[in-house]
């Protein structure tokens, strides 16, 4: 217990530091401004993306500062999708506090963050024996992109857990469908219902589950697997019925028009019924489905489309090289050995699932989307740990010693790559150096690192910079003395990829901080991608936080 409470407590260090000097990321201020809204009014109309549960916890400290004024009196509050406006006028001009307005709503997340680490901690106990408990505890606290989202306010960490804790106690409900626990079920339709009030893509998750209600891996299946089958099926339909009452709830149980948009559902626009943002919102994920919001990027290419591998190659490039090691024993030796198959298999196959669903979207722009697929795949790893594999420790590095040896290792890199984590990538690519060579967007770049750009102006006497800025964090804010250059997230650098302000082929002297998203041009046709060319072609004189990247012309 000692390592355990050392573990969390270093956990807690590296978080709340690295956290207070990350700026607001890309999103940030649309979900916080959403849910102190919903906690001051009770009107969801905010949430049509996202339900309003994960951002309404991570809103309650905020209703400490009662002096936040909130822009009730913009046209932005009226509009269907006004949130972007609402969002931008409530964290940067209605209030002044912004570092504290941050601070507060991000310190619920790394709670819930260290929630999942819990239940995985008594999960893995529960599945493989009190030997794998602190392993996957280590797992889950020092991955570094759960580490990385586990310190923002956004929905990501908030659907993991409660997808992971439903996935919980499914398991324990379907080993024993002939005399079903009604508590249990009970328990499942709860934490259902809050998977779907945190964020709309736990609907994935009504798949994956179904795939694993099919499994012949439970303690009465053998002999009557169809029977078995249709009852676990029928526990998970009857669970996702009662599930809306909680979705219901988290929307404080609205009741009103119907807005939808599309041509098939307009005519039901004339309807009342409850939670109409929840059924606006999902009519709006699947509008999105077919085509993502801005180009994909994935090795210096691009694409309109996404691509099919482009979540597991996010996987394979954002992991550690130590822990993909253990995955790969973990799934050899977990499946191999008849004791632990058919745990292992329920594991590998939740994993699979979601990324197999996640695989036919359009919207490639971060690893973050496939994060709740991450908790079955590290507790698979934790499975090193079970008493069935002590056959093999004769061999010189035996399961246990490679769980112990990878976690360490895990640890060590979380220290190494500490507070940067959200731009982690690991050797085998280049490193965090090398990361927007790879990938863009979140899993990079999301506008954290604007203090710290502020904080390495101050250390090396620069006195103003030419500035391509991707994020909506306000530059201006922190004091930073700059020219606008061509960016993403604020108009005045959005507007000037057709208003260039400097001749790309010869660019004038000057220190130029680039945002690692914005020198890809995300706005523009691959055609046109010729802004930033020159210095695509370079290498950075310098880095901060391997987000925004620095080059002196002379």
């Amino acid at each position: 217990m000692l390592l355990a409470a050392g573990a969390i407590l270093l956990f807690f260090f590296l978080a709340l530091d690295s956290l207070v000097d990350d700026s607001p990321t890309m999103d940030e201020q649309n979900h916080i401004a959403r849910g102190l809204a919903f906690l001051r009014t009770g009107d969801p109309r905010l949430s049509l993306e996202h339900p309003p549960l994960i951002n309404s916890i991570s809103a309650l400290p905020l209703l400490t500062m009662p002096q936040l004024r909130l822009p009730f009196d913009h046209p932005s509050w009226e509009r269907r999708e006004g949130w972007y406006e609402f969002a931008d006028l409530f964290l940067w001009q209605y209030n002044h506090d912004t570092n504290r307005i941050i601070f507060l709503a991000r310190y619920p997340i790394v709670i819930l963050t260290l929630m999942l680490a819990l239940a995985a901690f008594r999960f893995a106990g529960r599945l493989w024996g009190r030997a794998a408990a602190l392993p996957a505890l280590v797992l889950f606290l020092f991955e570094p992109n759960i580490m990385a989202h586990g310190r923002y306010s956004t929905t990501d960490i908030g659907v993991t857990l409660f997808t992971f804790l439903t996935t919980m106690v499914l398991w324990r409900l379907w080993h024993r469908p002939a005399s079903p626990s009604w508590r249990t079920w009970a328990l499942v339709s709860v934490l259902m219902g809050l998977s779907f009030a945190g964020k709309l893509s736990a609907l994935g998750f009504v798949f994956v589950w179904s795939i694993l209600a099919l499994l012949p891996i439970y303690d009465d299946s053998e002999g009557r697997y169809f029977r078995s089958s249709l009852r676990r099926l029928a526990m998970l339909a009857a669970a996702g019925m009662a599930s809306l009452l909680i979705v219901w709830a988290s929307f404080a149980f609205q009741w009103g028009q119907f807005g939808f948009v599309s041509d098939p559902l307009v005519p039901f626009n004339g309807w009342r019924g409850p939670m109409p943002t929840f059924w606006a919102g999902l009519e709006q994920i699947a509008m999105l489905g077919g085509s993502g919001r801005s180009l994909a990027f994935l090795f210096g290419r691009f694409s309109e489309t996404g691509w099919t591998l482009y979540f597991p190659t996010a996987f394979v490039v954002k992991t550690p090289i130590p822990l993909l090691i253990m995955i790969l024993v973990a799934g050899f030796v977990l499946i191999i050995q008849r004791t632990t198959r058919k745990r292992a298999i329920f594991l590998t196959l939740a994993a699979i699932a979601f990324y197999a669903l996640a695989m036919q979207g359009a919207l490639n722009i971060g690893y973050r989307h496939v994060l709740p697929a991450l908790p079955y795949i590290l507790l698979l790893v934790s499975g090193l740990a079970a008493p069935e594999l002590r056959t093999m420790s004769r061999i010189s590095l035996s399961p246990r010693k490679l769980l112990a040896v990878g976690s360490g290792c895990l640890i060590i890199i979380a220290l190494w790559v500490h507070p940067h984590y959200l731009g982690y990538f690991n050797l085998a690519v280049g490193g965090p150096a090398n990361g927007y060579r790879v990938l863009t967007d979140s899993n990079v770049d999301w506008g954290q690192d604007l203090i710290r750009l502020k904080q390495w102006m101050t250390a090396n006497d620069v006195e103003r910079v030419e500035l391509g800025w991707f994020g909506t964090a306000d530059p201006d804010y922190y004091g930073i003395s700059y020219n606008p250059m061509p960016g993403l997230g604020r108009d005045k650098f959005f507007r000037l990829w057709w208003e260039l302000p400097f001749d790309p082929a010869r660019p004038h002297p000057g220190i130029y901080a680039i945002s690692a998203s914005s020198l890809w041009e995300p706005p523009l046709r691959v055609e046109e991608k010729q802004v930033y060319a020159w210095f695509r072609d370079r290498e950075p004189d310098d880095r901060v936080g391997n987000s925004i990247l620095i080059y002196r012309v002379q």
